[in-house]
């Protein structure tokens, strides 16, 4: 009886740890992740801020967690309250391979967010040049533009990239 009592503690302070979807994703948790999938959790769901469990996996630079969603068909393509996505995020980051793992999954490349910015705006701004090779291959537009009328070229000489330059030129 009280080895019972004690794995039943552990349990609910296990699942207190990662207490739920999003957590899971942060946390590289797959069991817990594979659960609220069998549960029949929207792996599209959104927590407080727009993100979704993909969002937030990406982000975090959880490769398991993510490849479940996407097997689960997690929208790659879903926008948070700022209109970033996943792809959008990890191109802030610099997770070349997990803007592989996007690409490959049918993520837009050239989605913009409620500012006009892109993923390569965002690559080319923080200087992500193998994110930049990656997403020009699976056909980002060079000439969009954000809010202020600057492509990602522009962006690229204010931070003084060179070789995102070179990329875009």
């Amino acid at each position: 009886m009280i080895f019972r009592i004690t794995i039943l503690i552990l349990l609910a302070s296990t699942l207190g740890k990662s207490q739920d979807i999003f957590s899971a994703a942060r946390n590289n948790d797959v069991k817990l992740l594979q659960h609220y999938i069998n549960q029949r959790t929207s792996v599209d769901t959104t927590d407080q801020r727009g993100s979704t469990p993909l969002i937030i996996a990406v982000y975090n630079h959880q490769a398991d967690a993510a490849r479940i969603l996407l097997e689960a068909k997690a929208n790659p393509n879903k926008q948070d309250l700022m209109g970033n996505t996943a792809l959008m995020g990890i191109c802030f980051r610099g997770y070349t391979d997990m803007a592989a793992l996007l690409i490959q999954n049918h993520t837009d490349v050239n989605q913009v967010n409620y500012n006009g910015a892109s993923a390569l705006i965002f690559a080319a701004t923080f200087g992500h040049t193998e994110i930049v090779k990656l997403l020009l291959k699976a056909g980002a537009n060079k000439a969009l533009t954000d809010n202020t009328g600057k492509t990602a070229l522009q962006h690229a000489q204010l931070q003084q990239n060179e070789a995102v330059i070179a990329l875009l030129q």
